[in-house]
C-alpha cells in the first residue's frame, strides 16, 4: 500500500472515531466542548476532500490506461495480477468516498449541535424574561 493510501486510511479511521464520539450520548457540557474542539479541527482538515478527489482522478486515469488481460494469450499469473489490481482500485475508491462522506457527516453533526445549542440559549433567555 502506498503512502497516500496509508494516510487516507488513517484519516478515515480518525474521522470514524470522531463521528462515533460525536454521536455517543454524553453530558451537555462535555458534548459542547467536544463539538467546539472538533469544529476547530474541521477547517484545516478540509484538505482531505481535494486529496481524495485527486486520488479518485488518479484511479480513473489508471483504470482507463490499464492494460487489459482478456485474451487467450494471458497467463494465469498476469490474469491474477490484473484482478488484484482491479480489486485494489475498488478498495481505494471506497476509501476515498468514505473519507469525503465521513467529513461531511462530522461537519453536519457539529453544525446541528451548534444550532441546538443556540436554540437552547434562546429558549433559556425567553424563560428568564
Amino acid at each position: 500500500m502506498a503512502l497516500q493510501w496509508m494516510i487516507l486510511t488513517y484519516v478515515v479511521a480518525a474521522e470514524a472515531a470522531l463521528a462515533l464520539l460525536l454521536t455517543l450520548p454524553s453530558p451537555k457540557l462535555l458534548k459542547n466542548r467536544l463539538v467546539s474542539l472538533i469544529s476547530l479541527i474541521l477547517q484545516p482538515a478540509l484538505f482531505i476532500v481535494p486529496f481524495a478527489g485527486f486520488q479518485l482522478l488518479d484511479i480513473y486515469w489508471k483504470n482507463e490506461h490499464r492494460l487489459m488481460c482478456t485474451s487467450e494469450i494471458c497467463t494465469a499469473a498476469e490474469r491474477d495480477r490484473y484482478e488484484k489490481s482491479f480489486y485494489k482500485s475498488q478498495r481505494n475508491v471506497i476509501l476515498c468516498v468514505s473519507a469525503c462522506l465521513l467529513y461531511w457527516c462530522i461537519q453536519r453533526i457539529c453544525k446541528y449541535n451548534k444550532e441546538i445549542q443556540s436554540l437552547e440559549e434562546i429558549q433559556k433567555r425567553y424563560k428568564d424574561e
